[in-house]
């Protein structure tokens, strides 16, 4: 009975604590006090502090002149988001697999750094940045036409095209990395059971025919850009890949799972994670690179860029420790598991508001992906039955889903400039309203292309490995090596 009424107690003083935070927030939003002079910066349009109207990412009004500290900035971020991917997410995903199956993860990753790389400086970039069709990218930058170098015998000098104040090419590296994470991502939901053949293929037509479509209508003046004349619902703001990465990522991942089964034995078989040392690298290492995937997306290094670093970190420590307490009341113990997870749940929530929220509201929004996603995980996957085996769905798409609605919330003039237009600024619901359209459209968007991909791949190649491969594991089966040997 003690220890019955101690854990009430505890439930009860972190639902306070989570009330507190928002509270806080909420008046961190309404303060009156006369801010500290700081630097001006452009109001935000089509997702994109840095952006004035009626512009894009590689399209700026005012005429390209190099920024020597923008570039810099830039290409270190684009570094560490490849990071993020290799030794990063690899080593994530590797340690809660078994030990069978650890170099098949970790091959996923480092074949799609190279895999989606060429897909993306053939065809990738164009059909996501090019043209100024709302619905669609064209042929503009098509094996780096108008990106790369080139020599101008009139000026007898080598130009580089610009995009705003860095090189093409350093845009064209950045927004590679995001294409190369989004798909490795996904193979979360199916480790340990698809072919690496059909992981291929899948990718390949995943990132052609859903990523660079949402990612032109979010990124590139489409129908999703905040502001834009045809734009849904006013459209939406996702600074850094709420819906483009997470939310897409997250729900072809849940379909995945669902589509392909679950792995053999699973309720009954032992499948804990092999290496949770390995796991917890992983996260540190995914928790660094994020920096360069929130404060990177400024484009910038400005204002906007720290302000993006701060509430990373913020929103990534709140979900580490709210996760963290609720297996402590629940389950009597906190894990590293949970606490990385709720670090990562974190990063995700924070990822389409980096650029529009202020600290308090980023520590409410992390607490809340926290709590919401060790519930997506704990309790909901087991009631329901379907296998993510590496909760891809559970984090990513779950966080990014609470992350871009609460980014119509908390999104304040504070950072971007203008008139009011989160709901707690006094905005109205106008874009919450157009947060949800974006939402839905990601989610409506990635289930059917997702499942017409999964049933074409598997009536020409197969999804699944056999029954014998499987119980082998895909390190020996699939690759012909063992992650670990021991004489």
């Amino acid at each position: 009975m003690r220890t019955f009424i101690l854990r009430r107690l505890s439930v009860c003083a972190v639902v306070g604590f989570m009330v507190g935070l928002l509270a806080t927030a909420t008046m961190a939003q309404s303060s009156n006090e006369e801010p500290a002079p700081v630097a001006p910066a452009a109001p935000a349009e089509d997702g994109l502090p840095n952006l004035t109207a009626g512009e894009t990412q590689i399209e700026s009004e005012s005429p390209p002149q190099l920024d020597t500290g923008d570039n810099a900035w830039m290409l270190t971020s684009s570094a560490l988001v490849l990071f993020m991917t290799a030794p990063g997410l690899a080593m994530f995903y590797s340690g809660l697999v078994r030990k069978k199956n650890v170099l098949g993860v970790m091959m996923q990753c480092l074949f799609l750094m190279g895999l989606m790389t060429v897909v993306w400086a053939l065809w990738g970039y164009s059909l996501s940045f090019g043209g100024d069709n709302p619905y669609f990218g064209n042929d503009e930058f098509l094996f780096m036409n108008n990106v790369q170098a080139s020599f101008n015998p009139e000026t007898n000098a080598v130009e580089f095209p610009m995009a705003d104040t860095i090189p093409m090419y350093t845009h064209m590296l950045f927004q590679g990395m995001f294409f190369i994470i989004t798909p490795a991502l996904i193979c979360g939901a199916f480790a340990e059971r698809m072919k690496f053949s059909a992981m291929a293929v899948f990718s390949v037509l995943w990132g052609t025919l859903v990523y660079c479509p949402l990612c032109h209508w979010v990124w590139d003046g489409g129908i999703l850009a905040h502001g834009q004349s045809t734009s849904l619902a006013g459209g939406a703001l996702d600074f850094a890949g709420g819906t483009v990465v997470h939310i897409s990522s997250g729900i072809s991942a849940l379909i995945c799972a669902i589509f392909v089964g679950r792995r053999l034995g699973y309720g009954h078989d032992d499948m804990r994670p092999h290496n949770l040392t390995y796991t917890t690298l992983g996260a540190a290492m995914l928790w660094v690179g994020w920096f360069g995937f929130n404060a990177g997306s400024a484009l910038k290094a400005d204002g906007i860029a720290a302000n993006a670093f701060a509430v990373t970190h913020f929103s990534a420590a709140a979900g580490a420790v709210a996760w963290a307490l609720m297996e402590w009341l629940l389950r009597g113990k906190p894990s590293v598991l949970g606490c990385a997870s709720g670090a990562v749940a974190g990063l995700v929530c924070i990822t389409p508001a980096a650029g529009f929220v202020l600290p308090m509201p980023a520590l409410a929004m992390g607490a809340a992906a926290g709590m919401l996603c060790y519930y997506t995980c704990a309790v909901m996957k087991q009631k329901m039955g379907y296998d993510d085996s590496l909760d891809a769905f559970g984090v990513h798409g779950v966080g990014g889903t609470l992350g871009a609605v609460l980014t119509g919330v908390f999104a304040t003039r504070n950072v971007m400039g203008g008139e009011p237009i989160g709901l707690y600024e006094g905005g109205g619901a106008t874009l919450l309203i157009g947060q949800v359209v974006a939402v839905l459209v990601t989610v409506g968007f990635s289930v059917v292309a997702t499942l017409i991909l999964l049933k074409l791949i598997d009536v020409f190649i197969g999804l699944r490995v056999t029954q014998e491969s499987e119980i082998r594991g895909l390190d020996i089966s699939e690759h012909g090596e063992e992650g670990y040997i021991f004489s």
